[in-house]
């Protein structure tokens, strides 16, 4: 029997996230090493002169600026979360329209929004679909959409379709 003392990191009301923040930090620990981190940061990052040149400006005292003034702009509040009647806080700005896609509006500061991780993550997936963006897709030639109300409706229907597909795959 294990009797090492385990400390709590959430209060009485948040206990219950407890177990779930252990379960995550284990699957990183298990699937996150320094050499699958060394070949992300120095061969994915940079497959091909796009990429590179999208990284060096990511990196750059000009984005650092820019979202800057685009957190200020949104007072840290996802701004597909609040397209949908939800306050939520969010720090990674996003491109509305996919640098992929429209490189032409990598800098253009009504192309940037603030978004929280959870629509982040279903963003990426419904542009993948949508665009054809990421490594493996091919360009669809579907319009531009910067609506970000539509864009917040259509990610998370995506998201609930991959849900259902993924559980109805499981059993």
């Amino acid at each position: 029997m294990n009797t090492s003392y385990v400390p709590n990191h959430f209060c009485k009301k948040h206990i219950k996230c407890e177990k779930k923040w252990r379960e995550r930090n284990e699957y990183y620990k298990l699937n996150h090493n320094k050499q699958t981190q060394w070949h992300y940061n120095h061969i994915t990052r940079f497959r091909n002169p796009t990429k590179a040149k999208q990284n060096r400006f990511y990196h750059s005292k000009e984005w650092h600026d820019m979202r800057a003034t685009i957190l200020r702009r949104g007072y840290g509040l996802c701004a597909y979360c609040k397209a949908r009647g939800k306050l939520t806080e969010g720090n990674i700005v996003d491109h509305v329209l996919p640098v992929e896609r429209y490189p032409e509006k990598m800098k253009d500061l009504q192309n940037l929004v603030i978004c929280c991780g959870s629509c982040h993550y279903k963003k990426t997936r419904f542009e993948e679909k949508y665009y054809g963006t990421g490594l493996h897709n091919k360009p669809t030639g579907n319009p531009p959409i910067t609506d970000v109300k539509l864009i917040a409706a259509l990610s998370q229907k995506n998201a609930d379709e991959r849900h259902r597909t993924s559980s109805q795959n499981r059993f």
